[in-house]
This record gives structure tokens, sequence and C-alpha cells, in this order.
């Protein structure tokens, strides 16, 4: 029977998407569930599974090709499973890892896997863009992953291992002018589209505070360890900062709204996009009801987002949708900055470098961990006042954090 391979349901947000490359060729077995070929939308690069086990007999569109929703890009004879014959028994697969010098009673427990054949399918996304970076040779490092997969660390590794580095790749050489040309991958290009129609759509304005970390501060350091050993995640800002959003846009709904069209929509749950670094670019993962999670479930999501950001498994639908976001450019030093609105949102909130500065309090003058917050907003639906105030709310429930509590 032939079974048709075809692209997965892509949300409504998603029109198109790339074939970033096959694993497998025409006229190779495949088992179900096996990755064929990973599909790289405008968010996320998603693998896309075999079907049903058999011979893939026909690539329809081949590596980059540009694909839609449901479309056909390949087909699979699963009655070529038979003419391969059965499946090795653990006989021969004993007698197999005997001539490759494995130990017999290693087979099953763990101890020994057989050679990997084909290395690039058998590494993931964030891995081969990272050993494409480093030069590394994929056939050269061994998978620590699941059935073997090269994972992104096990690059890292490799890489710091001198034999291993090699110079890039570069197109265009000009003497003492090297240049590189690489196409921006459809997230880049995505990114692109959308801060341009940001700009050029909303009247986005600036509105700027700072913030005394301090007592946060305090609070974490008196309870991080009793936290992590009851909810078994770290304690960190995010979740604070999260909750004082959540705050401020119950007492302003206008933040947590959006323009369509001529009407504006104010949403009645609060789903907060936090920005996360990948290899792939940053990614802006949704929490969903944040308004019904508790401080410890926020940390296990931010942390679960963190890592699967890193391996290329956030799902399309975890990206897409969102009322505001925030996102923290003080990870990599910034002091200030004015971020741009992420469409339809009509706010977003910037953290930056917490620092130590000269304050005044009560008429003398102290030392405090400073930082500055930012948060553009749409002037088009949003007046400076109501940013203004709703800005200040966030800063008084952190400096002030019973207040989350007291709902004040």
């Amino acid at each position: 029977m032939i079974v048709e391979v075809k692209v997965p349901v892509l949300p409504e947000s998603v029109s198109e998407a790339t074939l970033l490359a096959w694993h497998k060729k025409e006229g190779d077995f495949v088992e179900r569930d096996e990755n064929l070929v990973d599909v790289e939308t405008d968010k996320v690069v998603l693998e896309l599974p075999a079907p049903q086990a058999g011979k893939l007999i026909k690539i329809i569109k081949g590596d980059a090709a540009v694909c839609i929703s449901q479309e056909i890009i390949a087909q699979i004879d699963t009655e070529a499973v038979k003419e391969a014959g059965a499946p090795a028994s653990a006989e021969a697969v004993k007698a197999a890892a005997a001539d490759a010098g494995v130990p017999a009673n290693a087979i099953g427990f763990g101890t020994a896997v057989a050679p990997r054949v084909d290395a690039d399918a058998a590494a993931m996304p964030s891995a081969k863009k990272l050993a494409a970076e480093t030069g590394v040779d994929l056939n050269a490092v061994a998978g620590s992953g699941r059935g073997g997969r090269v994972l992104k660390e096990d690059v890292v590794a490799a890489a710091s291992a001198p034999a291993a580095k090699a110079a890039p790749a570069v197109i265009t050489d000009l003497g003492a002018r090297p240049e590189q040309r690489v196409p921006m991958s459809r997230l880049r290009q995505r990114v692109a589209e959308r801060l341009v129609q940001s700009q050029s759509t909303a009247a986005i304005l600036t509105t700027f505070n700072e913030l005394n970390m301090k007592p946060v501060m305090d609070l974490r350091n008196k309870y991080k360890d009793k936290f992590e050993k009851e909810h078994g995640v770290k304690l960190g800002f995010m979740s604070f900062f999260v909750k004082a959003a959540v705050h401020a846009l119950k007492k302003f709904p206008i933040v947590n709204a959006s323009v369509d069209g001529n009407d504006i929509v104010y949403h009645g749950y609060f789903d907060i996009g936090v920005a996360v670094g990948s290899p792939r670019g940053l990614v802006v993962p949704v929490l969903r009801d944040c308004d019904q999670m508790s401080l410890a479930d926020i940390e296990k999501k931010i942390a679960d987002f963190g890592k699967r950001a890193q391996d290329g498994k956030l799902g399309v639908e975890e990206l897409t949708g969102g009322t505001f976001t925030i996102s923290n450019g003080g990870t990599f030093g910034s002091m200030m900055s004015t971020p741009i609105i992420n469409p339809p949102q009509s706010a977003i909130l910037g953290m930056h470098a917490t620092k130590e500065r000269a304050v005044v309090e009560n008429g003398e003058v102290v030392v405090r961990p400073m930082m500055y917050l930012a948060m553009s907003y749409d002037h088009r639906i949003i007046d400076g006042r109501e940013a203004v105030l709703s800005l200040v709310a966030m800063k008084e429930v952190l400096e002030d954090p019973a207040r989350l509590l007291l709902d004040l």
C-alpha cells in the first residue's frame, strides 16, 4: 500500500513552511515514527516522522522546498517491508555485534550500541546548526541522546577538543576582506517581518521607571533553598515579574487588549509570552492563564521552555498567541532599551541588568540593587496615563511583594 507523507497541520498564523533537510533518500527503508525530514516554520523546527514503516519510494519536495499545511511531500510503500525480509533475530544481532567487536553479553543492556551509520539523521536540529557553525564533523560525535541522537551538548563537548574544530566555510574570498553570504532562516525572516509590521502599524511609545530589587532579592535568598527542595525547581526572578504583570493587567485591562481593525479586543485571560534564547534565535513561548499559576508553576514552565528551546522541541502552539510579553535583556547585560511590541499585542515589558547604584531614601543616600524597567505600548489604544500607572503598579508590588498576596 502507498502511504502519503504530508506536512503537519499548521496553525492559522503559519501560512507555509520550509523543508530543511531530508534524513532519508529515495529507496531507503524507514521505520514507523522515524524522523524523515526537519520542517521549519517561522516559529519552530518540527521533526516529521514516518506515518508507517516501509520503503521511501518518492520524495516529491526536496531540501529547501517551501510547502503548505497538509501538502504531500513524499510516498512510502508499506508492502516493501515484507519484500525486505523479517526483522533480524536476536541471534543475528549478536552475531553482527560480534563481527563489530562488541561483547555478546553487552547487547540489550545499554553498555554498547551498534555503530550509527547516518550521523546527520541522528542529530537534533540544534546540534546540526551548532556543528555547521563550529565545523564539527557529526560523524565523529558520539550521541548521548535517546537512540544515540546527537544533542547540542555533544557538539559543544566535541568542539572543545582541538582536533574537532575546523574553520567555517567562507563563500566569497576577497583576500583580507572575506564575506560569507547565508540565507535567513524562516524564523529570522518572520522576526524581521513582524518587527517592521509592529513599527509601521502601531504608534509605539516607551515609558521608563526604576525598580529597587532588594525586597525581591531578599525574599528569594531567604526561601530559595526551601523552594527548590519543595518544588524541585529553582526560584528565579521571572516568576515575580510575571505575577507583577498579571497584577497590573488586571488593574488596567487596556494594556492586555489588542487592536483588530477598528475594534479593541479586551482579553479576559492572561497569556504572557516570555522571551527565551534558542540556537535559532529568540523565541517567545507563552505561559497560558498566568493568573491561575503559582510561582512554582511558572518557574517549572519557564525551565521547561528553556530546555526545549535549546533542543528545538517547542511546539508551534506554544509559540502562538499571547496577550502581553516580557523580555529580559538584562541577562545579556543591557542597561536600558526600548522593546518592540509583538503584534497583535499592545504592550511589552523590558527588564534590564540589576546594578548597585546610589539612591536617596528618606533623605539619605544609600546603595541599592536597581533595575530600569521599560514598557513599550501602542499609543493608538493605550494612553500615557494607563501605561505609566500600569508600570508603576508592577514596580510597587515588586518593591513590596506582600502586596501580591493581599492583591493591593
